[in-house]
């Protein structure tokens, strides 16, 4: 076949035809072709993925020279003396990847002749669900385009390899259609297949009947708790387009995925395994099953009971990664693992850990019981929170991993223990100093503790002149009260750099210290005069000077009206500070709580990291209980969103439970409000207030 394209190549007239990106030009996918098919027998992945470089599907167009180059992919991909199995299969999966892109691309993307070229290459590309290597059979799956045909290779696919994701596929392709045909070979595989072809047939069920699939849950748990049956999965669970098999536990994961819109199947699932784990001592299922109880819990507050106790008898299992993950999960639930304090407690020296995430099993107890607030926690816990930031690559995780904490989630609610911290903190932050990696996390943390802080003055104002970290240091000064006001002279000679902001934050901070109150006022009050939406101007440094502002009230009133959600919202709360008006300020930030900012309408439930507006609700939140007002239309949508078992955060991991539980408590706050009622008196006079 080789040979059948080298002589073709050069009757293509390559010259002029549109590349998928500039930087792939039709001479540089002629000489690819040409190179892989010289190549033979001797080519080798790096020749294939030149090739599929020219294509660049992730430009997501398909112009004439993908049209023009299509067949001899095609040709290639079919050439059993080309290069290894691998190689082909990347040419396959090239052509999926293609067919992806034909399918989502709007037709300015797609050049006209693209589809019917794909049409004169179909038996080509069909024939490649019965080539002679099961790799390239797998790889070709997502090409059948049609139960028929996956049917018709299923009752003459011998390879296992290739019929565990035939399988899957079948069930893919019966989504929407005449289910029959597959529900029978489902049905048949369930009672007579190989334990992990059952699990298969499960996971091909639920895509396109959940319900059963739900029921079929038995299968799952009795397959994947035998520890005897795991290595069969590494032999056999592949799926196109990914090289490597999938463990045991992998499967566990996928599996568990299955139930995302069934979260009490999916929760009864996670609690079966891990019984079965420790009945077995299966530590690896148990760290599997851990992990689904782990992200469950990020994503439904109902999930804490059934978990609570699993965690809390499995601090103490001779598994490195079991204990860890116990100790994460109890650090999630906080107070609820009052119960486990004294087991968490005797742990605070365990250096057990898992081979891919961060800190040790002592970490995690020690973060649970400041949860708690239990004081065991205290001793060494700055240095602790400090010791990831040491080696040279600093941290590392992805998302959902069961991390640790940032310094500030552990230390900020522990105001009360501030004069047992403060050492640790000062001590590190003339360690750390300019430009510190957590510098500038532990001036927030400053900030937050107010004036418990103040025996940490002298080390914020040796950050004063830090460009970096100057405004945090400020801030810090400013919540130390009247114990930093000796200091306000170094504040003010702090503004070094060159945005104007930074020079009216100083005024407003040397004025909280002691200073001119009038002429901060005025070069505040002047900079929101002229704002102009977007921008903002310092409107919410302006409230907090009280009636003294009313010269500037209709400014800001005029930057409410006119501005967008931050500024409505920020300049809201400046006026209702300035004029002692609930109204109109109380309607604005009305506006914010909506269930749709925290209760997004996705598919998933999951909400996604851009899926809600989460801190423009709970912004507005605040500020409702600043002005100490709460419409009824507010608490029906608090009750709402209060009832639902969704976590109240952008986050996947431990900062969604910490989110949650921070708007949970404000949305309290607020239904404990008086009710804001408006009456009129016998006169015709409105009089607002709290009834």
């Amino acid at each position: 076949m080789a040979g059948t394209v080298l002589a073709a190549l050069d009757t293509v007239a390559w010259d002029g035809l549109e590349p998928a990106v500039a930087l792939h030009p039709a001479e540089r996918m002629r000489r690819a072709l040409r190179r892989l098919a010289e190549q033979g027998a001797a080519a080798t992945e790096d020749d294939v993925y030149e090739v599929y470089e020219c294509f660049a599907p992730g430009a997501r167009r398909l112009p004439a020279l993908s049209v023009a180059a299509l067949p001899f992919v095609v040709v290639l991909a079919a050439d059993p003396d080309l290069g290894s199995p691998t190689s082909r299969g990347v040419l396959v999966e090239l052509l999926v990847d293609l067919a992806g892109v034909a399918a989502a691309a709007g037709p300015d993307a797609v050049d006209p002749g693209w589809h019917g070229q794909w049409r004169s290459l179909r038996p080509r590309i069909r024939a490649l669900l019965a080539d002679p290597l099961p790799r390239v059979r797998r790889e070709a799956l997502p090409l059948a385009e049609e139960a028929g045909a996956l049917l018709e290779r299923w009752h003459t696919e011998p390879d296992p390899t290739v019929r565990l994701p035939l399988l899957l596929a079948l069930g893919a392709a019966a989504r929407g259609g005449d289910t029959g045909p597959v529900r029978a070979v489902v049905a048949e595989v369930l009672r007579t297949g190989d334990p992990v072809l059952r699990v298969a047939a499960v996971h091909a069920l639920a895509a396109f009947d959940a319900e059963d699939a739900v029921r079929e849950q038995d299968v799952l748990v009795a397959v994947l708790s035998d520890p005897a049956g795991a290595p069969a999965f590494e032999a056999t669970w592949y799926l196109p387009g990914v090289e490597h098999a999938f463990t045991r536990e992998d499967v566990v994961a996928a599996s568990a995925d299955l139930y995302g819109d069934h979260p009490e199947a999916q929760l009864a699932f996670a609690v079966r395994l891990v019984t079965a784990a420790r009945r077995s001592a299966d530590a690896p299922l148990c760290r599997a099953a851990l992990d689904v109880g782990r992200h469950l819990l990020t994503l439904r507050p109902s999930a804490a009971s059934a978990l609570l106790p699993l965690a809390g008898d499995l601090l103490t299992d001779p598994d490195d990664g079991v204990r860890y993950r116990a100790a994460h999960l109890l650090a999630l639930l906080g107070r609820r693992a009052t119960p486990y304090a004294d087991a968490l407690a005797a742990r605070l020296d365990d250096p057990g850990a898992d081979e891919w995430y961060e800190g040790t099993v002592g970490d995690h107890a020690r973060w649970a019981l400041t949860r708690i607030g239990d004081p065991r926690a205290l001793p060494g816990l700055v240095e602790r929170l400090y010791e990831p930031y040491r080696g040279p690559w600093s941290r590392a995780y992805c998302a959902g991993d069961p991390r640790l904490p940032e310094v500030e989630d552990v230390l900020l609610p522990l105001r009360a223990h501030a004069a047992a911290l403060l050492p640790a903190i000062r001590r590190l932050l003339r360690e750390d100093g300019v430009g510190g990696t957590l510098t500038c996390p532990l001036l927030r943390v400053l900030t937050e503790w107010g004036e418990a802080s103040a025996p940490a003055r002298p080390e914020a104002v040796a950050l004063l002149g830090d460009a970096r970290n100057s405004l945090d240091a400020v801030h810090a000064l400013v919540a130390m009260g009247p114990a930093a006001a000796p200091v306000r002279d170094a504040v003010r000679r702090c503004t070094v750099l060159d945005h104007p902001g930074n020079h009216r934050l100083v005024a407003w901070a040397v004025w909280r210290l002691g200073g001119d109150r009038d002429a901060a006022l005025r070069t505040i009050g002047e900079a929101v005069s002229a704002a102009e939406p977007p921008l903002h101007g310092p409107v919410d440094l302006l409230g907090a000077f009280g009636p003294a502002a009313a010269p500037y009230a209709d400014d800001v009133r005029r930057l409410m009206e006119r501005g967008d959600g931050w500024t409505r919202q920020r300049a809201a709360l400046a006026l209702w500070s300035i004029t002692g008006e609930p109204e109109p300020s109380a309607t604005v930030l009305a506006e914010g709580v909506r269930p749709e900012h925290v209760l997004p309408d996705d598919k998933d439930g999951e909400g996604g990291e851009h899926g809600g507006l989460y801190g423009v609700f709970h912004d507005a939140l605040r500020g409702l209980v600043r002005i100490g007002r709460a419409t009824p239309e507010v608490r029906a949508t608090l009750r709402t969103v209060r009832a639902a078992d969704r976590r109240l955060s952008p986050y996947r991991d431990h900062r969604a439970v910490l989110d949650d539980e921070a708007i949970r408590a404000t949305i309290d706050e607020v239904l404990a409000l008086p009710d804001a009622r408006r009456e009129v008196h016998s006169d015709g006079r409105a009089d607002k207030r709290n009834a």
